[in-house]
């Protein structure tokens, strides 16, 4: 065979996406949103507490979420699931069971709030320092100020960021078949994989692939639309005002021919 129709044979075999695609829908698809979306909620929460943190007067509040964000930025995030998958496992058995899930996401969380509260944190400081002390002037407490007007602002100047992160905690899903995954519990990336081992075939790899792009392509653009119109703000219709000019180009009072 030449090697154009070897590549094709691995990697555009019909018949082996066609045998994994139900599967990959029906499990390995809500598997793997269940993962990305609770790891997004749960680690968003933990970076606001940790952006609030690193910008805070107070020395034993700032100096932890920095080590915190350091630390697990620095660290591979394979290395970061085992560590907990492993490590807390016996306790995960007596709290929940066998299900690896729990901590799976609660790997994804700890790694995505170290990412996560530097853009909340980077937001937060881009805030004027006008808007704080105009907040104060107004007879608001520095929290009250906070949390009424400069954190929705920060907030709303890294959407865009905030949904990047989104998009790598959706990828870095996948590595959570490191904790050993029934079938029932297999995300999009186990399922290709088992199936390409099965079959010695990579198509339903590929096809694993081409779900990724299906999630991560669409919330990239996304980001870029949403990133364009809050450079742009929103467009305020004038009101339509019936004035007619003088000659000097001076508002003429009404009812006054302006000739």
């Amino acid at each position: 065979m030449d090697p154009l129709s070897t590549l094709w044979e691995t990697f555009f075999d019909w018949d082996s996406m066609r045998e994994a695609l139900p599967e990959m829908l029906t499990v390995g698809l809500p598997n793997t949103l269940i993962l990305a979306v609770s790891a997004a909620l749960l680690g968003s929460v933990l970076g606001m507490l940790l952006a609030v943190a690193g910008i805070s007067r107070t020395r034993w509040l700032r100096w932890p979420a920095r080590v915190y964000t350091d630390v697990f930025r620095g660290l591979p995030a394979a290395a970061t699931i085992l560590l907990i998958g492993v490590g807390l496992a016996p306790l995960g058995m007596q709290v929940w069971g066998p299900n690896p899930y729990p901590l799976g996401v609660l790997a994804l969380s700890l790694i995505a709030a170290a990412y996560i509260g530097e853009i909340f944190r980077a937001g937060i400081q881009s805030v004027e320092a006008a808007q704080l002390e105009g907040a104060r002037a107004l007879g608001f407490s520095w929290g009250e100020a906070m949390r009424l007007v400069i954190v929705p602002q920060g907030v709303r100047r890294v959407l865009p960021a905030w949904v990047n992160q989104l998009i790598a905690l959706i990828k870095d899903s996948s590595l959570v078949y490191f904790l050993g995954l029934v079938a029932s519990q297999r995300e999009l990336f186990r399922i290709g994989q088992d199936y390409a081992a099965t079959t010695g075939n990579e198509s339903a790899l590929l096809l694993a692939g081409l779900f990724y792009l299906v999630l991560t392509v669409p919330l990239t653009h996304a980001v870029n639309w949403i990133d364009q119109r809050l450079r742009q703000g929103r467009t305020v219709a004038a009101p339509d005002l019936d004035v007619e000019l003088d000659p000097a180009g001076a508002p003429a009072p009404a009812g006054k021919d302006p000739r």
